[in-house]
């Protein structure tokens, strides 16, 4: 008897230490934990309409996108710096080579009053995967970022803000110094312009309500979040529990669209894919706002990830969770 208890009591104890240590790897993939979310009023006229337009001019006019088309990724870098100048922002263009080729990112700025604050970026790509479309990736993101840029409030905002169209993302550019976003941000330090958040607009348009339409990384990860493809993410490695909070409380303070946030080692597949690696690489506070991609799209890098499959409802409710960033509510 007295073995049996002695037995009972280490299996006791062995339950709740791996129940304590479950919980705490919960709270660091899905955290960080915001217990008293602030809130902001946003009140901006966001267009379903003209982010269908823009996903929709993005993938006929301008593909294919890759790095192997520089004529369609010239016009389309106009088309953006056409369209962010009508907002009345400073617009200008970095060029950079890579082999023969140039490229161009395109870059908005709106002057802060808080020099010592630190500056925001907003960015998304604006190549494709090969030949494909593209409209999940990565029209979608730019769409949302132009949208951000037609609906910016007229008040001077506290930090520097930066919203930039990247090129050559995609392979085989990706996690190289010829990222555009790699360019970008070298420049940016190279300036010793302080960086406050950066976060990237990486695929933000497919959406689904039927049940267990998202998949995850990682077995167990469906008893953390949500199983149906309604939410949009936060990514970003595990030294990022900041900017993924800051990110995450912005967009919880719009309170127009389910925000999770999930951190996890660099290595993991989707981490780091995409701009906001560049910006870790370097040192600065950076994450992903993601619709999760092939975890949810399952057209994802292929011919069929065209406009009509996106979500512009909801595309739209991400513009206005991402406003809640740039206001700033931390």
């Amino acid at each position: 008897m007295a073995k049996l208890k002695i037995f009972l009591k280490l299996s006791f104890i062995t339950a709740a230490i791996l129940l304590f240590l479950g919980c705490l790897v919960a709270i660091m993939l899905t955290g960080p934990v915001i217990v008293r979310p602030k809130q902001v009023d946003i009140d901006m006229e966001v267009s379903s309409e003209r982010l269908r337009r823009d996903v929709e001019r993005l993938c006929t006019e301008f593909t294919p996108r890759s790095y192997l088309h520089i004529d369609n990724l010239d016009r389309a870098a106009a088309w953006i710096e056409r369209e962010l100048r009508e907002t009345g922002l400073a617009v200008e263009i970095q060029e950079y080579r890579i082999g023969n080729g140039v490229y161009r990112n395109v870059i908005a700025f709106r002057e802060g009053s808080d020099k010592a604050a630190g500056a925001t970026i907003i960015g998304a790509h604006y190549d494709a995967y090969e030949d494909f479309p593209g409209a999940d990736d990565n029209a979608s993101g730019v769409a949302v970022l132009l949208e951000l840029a037609r609906t910016l409030p007229p008040e001077q905002p506290r930090k520097d803000q930066y919203l930039v169209a990247f090129s050559t993302e995609e392979p085989p550019f990706f996690a190289t110094d010829d990222m555009g976003s790699y360019r970008f941000a070298r420049s940016l330090k190279e300036r010793n312009v302080g960086i406050d958040l950066m976060v990237t607009l990486e695929m933000l348009g497919f959406f689904s309500d039927k049940p267990n339409s998202q998949r995850f990384p990682l077995p167990g990860l469906g008893f953390l979040y949500p199983k149906t493809a309604d939410f949009i993410a936060v990514v970003g490695d595990l030294a990022s529990g900041g900017p993924i909070k800051r990110t995450k409380m912005g967009m919880n303070a719009a309170k127009s669209i389910p925000v999770h946030s999930f951190r996890a080692p660099a290595a993991l597949a989707g981490v780091r894919w995409s701009d906001h690696h560049s910006f870790r690489r370097l040192g600065y506070s950076a994450t992903m706002v993601t619709d999760t991609a092939y975890m949810r799209n399952p057209y994802y890098h292929t011919a069929q990830d065209t406009p009509e499959k996106l979500d512009y409802e909801r595309m739209a409710q991400v513009a206005l969770a991402m406003h809640g960033v740039l206001a700033d509510p931390n």
